[in-house]
């Protein structure tokens, strides 16, 4: 279970989360939308200690990860998936080698390596791209990589930031069909920031809005689409006024 706990953070005395406060159960997956620049991103990356807060925290599986030192954090990022916004490949390296790189940090063989790598670029449907070079794939493609190297690790969560972004329409809805396959097969946990709610209410479990550094509402997708917040039907609806 993840668990943020009246979590605050300020950038240059610009306050970005005001005391958010979000409970995400075992095997679901939530959506955290919100307008850019709103902190979305900033809250996932407390789940993995990249930042710290000002003031609360966020509980994973019972430990506050602000007080994990160093051979902590190591052993909770174990246990998590991150999918990056532009897939934060590493151009140098092969598919197969981007995949294989945080595999051979964990002291895996390299005979397991090869099988993890070999069912994790199928299951998202890219089967024999391992050799080709990150230049190669086009930006959906590099996003479905993205997703096979957290697959990969066999996290308990995965983090998605902004995975539909920059994509069209067809192939954003490929990247939502293996985000559900993904829950399904390994029964993971899933935090999706996007700002996409086609892709929310196909993805989702539930759907939290941040707004002004807290959790406006949270409901599941009924309950969100049938809202009568105001602030929340005009995101969701997407008019300026």
């Amino acid at each position: 279970m993840i668990e943020f706990q009246d979590l605050h953070k300020a950038f240059d005395g610009k306050q970005v989360l005001q005391g958010l406060s979000l409970a995400i159960r075992d095997a679901e997956t939530v959506c955290i939308i919100g307008y850019s620049g709103t902190g979305k991103s900033v809250a996932l990356k407390h789940i993995v200690g990249l930042l710290h807060p000002d003031a609360g925290d966020v509980i994973v599986d019972g430990q506050a990860v602000s007080t994990l030192d160093r051979d902590g954090l190591t052993e909770l990022r174990q246990g998590i998936g991150y999918v990056f916004q532009f897939a934060a490949l590493f151009d140098s390296l092969t598919v197969a080698e981007n995949l294989a790189l945080g595999l051979r940090r964990r002291g895996l063989g390299e005979e397991e390596i090869e099988e993890r790598v070999r069912e994790a670029l199928a299951l998202v449907d890219l089967s024999g791209t391992g050799e080709q070079m990150p230049a190669e794939l086009s930006g959906g493609m590099r996003k479905r990589v993205g997703i096979a190297r957290a697959i990969a690790l066999r996290p308990r969560y995965i983090l998605y930031d902004e995975p539909t972004t920059g994509l069209d329409p067809v192939t954003s809805a490929v990247i939502d069909r293996l985000m559900v396959r993904t829950r399904e097969h390994l029964g993971v946990t899933g935090v999706v920031v996007t700002h996409d709610m086609r892709s929310a209410y196909t993805v989702g479990d539930r759907i939290a809005m941040l707004y002004e550094g807290r959790i406006r509402q949270v409901g599941s997708v009924e309950e969100i689409q049938g809202t009568e917040d105001p602030v929340v039907r005009q995101f969701i609806e997407g008019r300026a006024e």
